[in-house]
């Protein structure tokens, strides 16, 4: 099989668990675009974050972020934006105040959170550094309903962290049963992400890939979250990262090396070295266009 597109998750992926990536990483990325595959990001995260790590890359093609919600190569220009009703995100936080969580509105040009103290050190961390630039305002406000009261808001996700698993059960299960206008998506037992219905990581990539005239079995698709399952087993070739869950593994066609030890470097080098570039291919007539 060809492959034309390739898609990767960035945090447990690309990034390693420092946060930063490595040097064989970039050069990998670089290899396979120089070979004429398409090259994107799929991503939870917000436009602003995903377009940081796209730049270190020299990723010029556009990102599928805020969970397939926000596709852009340029953030004046959004090739696709899906929002959640203004109404709606208001009384989606009015129930999740009830609840002991960090409750982050994600829009493409501002995130604006809950005031909590956070017992949980660890998740105090992971609300705390999410990889968002400089520039990107964040703002604390004591009461998220108040706020959206007199400045309501349409956000294209909202992410929730839970300290309890037992609470984002309930939280799940209630807000599915609650509404019909929002998708409501674990990313692993004290995460949550909601997004307009209809919406996912394999949506957003399934809307790029129409754009492009690129059927999914000729994409590769790398990740490591339970958010990433539906897209590896949708993809021609669907990777996951050592350090993936074991349902994760489990969907995969290949498991490549944790992102400490530079997985998504060793797997496309292997595979895609046996690949010819695009445009020889192209002369050849093996593929049409």
């Amino acid at each position: 099989m060809i492959y034309r597109l390739l898609a990767l998750n960035i945090d447990g992926t690309l990034l390693q668990t420092n946060g930063k990536i490595h040097k064989s990483t970039k050069e990998a990325i670089e290899y396979v675009q120089q070979k004429g595959i398409y090259v994107t990001l799929v991503t939870s995260r917000s436009f602003p974050s995903a377009r940081k790590v796209a730049k270190a890359l020299k990723i010029k093609s556009p990102l599928i972020t805020h969970q397939g919600a926000y596709i852009a190569g340029n953030e004046t220009k959004p090739i696709y934006v899906k929002r959640i009703n203004e109404d709606i995100t208001y009384d989606t936080i009015r129930f999740l105040e009830a609840l002991p969580c960090q409750i982050r509105l994600v829009h493409e040009q501002f995130s604006l959170a809950n005031k909590l103290k956070l017992n949980n050190h660890l998740l105090a961390k992971t609300v705390f550094t999410t990889g968002d630039p400089v520039f990107y305002s964040q703002q604390f406000v004591s009461s998220l309903s108040e706020y959206l009261h007199d400045q309501p808001v349409s956000p294209p996700k909202i992410e929730v962290y839970f300290e309890e698993k037992q609470d984002l059960k309930d939280a799940k299960n209630a807000l599915g049963n609650m509404f019909t206008e929002i998708e409501v998506i674990e990313l692993d037992s004290l995460r949550l992400d909601i997004v307009p219905a209809g919406v996912s990581k394999l949506t957003g990539l399934t809307y790029l890939g129409n754009q492009l005239g690129i059927r999914r079995s000729e994409m590769v698709y790398i990740g490591d979250g339970l958010d990433d399952i539906p897209l590896i087993e949708a993809a021609g070739l669907g990777v996951s990262m050592w350090n993936a869950n074991f349902e994760v593994k489990r969907a995969s066609d290949w498991v490549t090396r944790s992102e400490n030890e530079h997985g998504v470097a060793y797997m496309v080098k292997e595979h895609f070295r046996k690949q010819q570039p695009i445009e020889f291919l192209r002369k050849m007539k093996i593929i049409k266009k």
